[in-house]
């Protein structure tokens, strides 16, 4: 079955953004083809981290501004959603310049609550996922393209990660131990069933070398969309030169018939060769799957410790004084 990839060069975040998501989203006629009126549509960015804004390790709030007012002109009610491993959504996303078009918008920030949902593999049926995300009428994910020392490459089957609420990240990475394959065919198996509606990939400026935080920008010129989030990543791998083989997610879907070939991909607009990059900066050293265990205990431990002292408070507030 032929997957369409729809890519177009595009060089800044600037008024020349607005034409250019409309050019991508052409070969399907659109964002009304995607979302009717009243749809709840939720905006999944990557919204890896505050601490490093001008290293280009999110989604740019251009990217998300743009395509919710495509969503809103298209009768939808865009909501954005992330669940960052430490921080909430809306933290993480103000420290890297989203207010402005939160409120501009008034854009709705939800935080990630989980739930369990039917997968394909039984393998990973325990696992939780966003049911904000379940819920929605329309998922369109916004990743970033990204290197990354624990599978190399992170693009739209990673982005769908951030579907897991934030602490949960960290025992997924555990149940995974330390096998790269294994984490990456759960990370396939999440993106199959999310099984998003739309992706549009924020490859203007990516970030290379020792990601996905550690790296460096590195200007692209690419933006591109799909509704086989698959194709797409395999679409952004030929454009940057590297080899599927060693990628992780590519190969893990490719196992499981998810992943087309390159000659069963249908590029409407440019092809990779087009747009290809000779230079792109992969990780230094692969390092194991790890999530920091004692940083994760610490963080959960402090959540847990906040809940409790807050639900004190409310009951102690609550309480009826006693006779004197």
């Amino acid at each position: 079955m032929t997957s369409t990839v729809s890519l177009v060069r595009a060089n800044n975040y600037d008024a020349a953004l607005a034409p250019a998501l409309a050019q991508v989203l052409s070969p399907w006629g659109g964002m009304a083809n995607f979302v009717k009126p009243g749809d709840r549509v939720l905006l999944k960015p990557n919204l890896l981290t505050g601490a490093r804004p001008t290293k280009e390790c999110v989604t740019r709030p251009e990217i998300v501004y743009e395509v919710a007012k495509l969503v809103l002109e298209a009768g939808g009610l865009p909501f954005l959603g992330d669940g960052p491993a430490f921080g909430s959504a809306q933290g993480v996303a103000f420290a890297n310049g989203y207010q402005a078009i939160v409120e501009e918008l008034n854009l709705p920030i939800i935080e990630f609550h989980g739930k369990r949902y039917a997968t394909v593999s039984q393998e990973f049926n325990h696992l939780l996922l966003s049911k904000e995300t379940m819920e929605a009428d329309v998922v369109i994910n916004l990743p970033k393209v990204k290197s990354h020392v624990q599978l190399t490459m992170t693009m739209g089957v990673k982005n769908l990660f951030g579907c897991v609420p934030g602490k949960m990240k960290a025992w997924w990475h555990m149940e995974a131990g330390k096998d790269a394959a294994r984490f990456a065919q759960m990370l396939v198996e999440t993106a199959r069933t999310i099984d998003p509606d739309l992706t549009i990939v924020d490859g203007i400026i990516g970030h290379e070398g020792n990601g996905p935080s550690g790296g460096e920008p590195k200007a692209l010129g690419v933006l591109g969309a799909a509704t086989n989030v698959f194709a797409l990543d395999r679409a952004i791998i030929e454009i940057l030169q590297v080899d599927p083989q060693i990628i992780p997610t590519i190969v893990a879907a490719q196992n499981l018939g998810l992943c087309p070939e390159l000659e069963q991909i249908n590029f409407p607009l440019c092809s990779p060769s087009e747009l290809r990059i000779s230079d792109w900066q992969l990780p230094a050293n692969l390092v194991p799957i790890d999530f920091g265990l004692p940083r994760v205990l610490r963080s959960t431990f402090k959540h847990l410790y906040i809940r409790f002292i807050k639900e004190k408070l409310s009951t102690f507030k609550g309480a009826t004084p006693a006779k004197s």
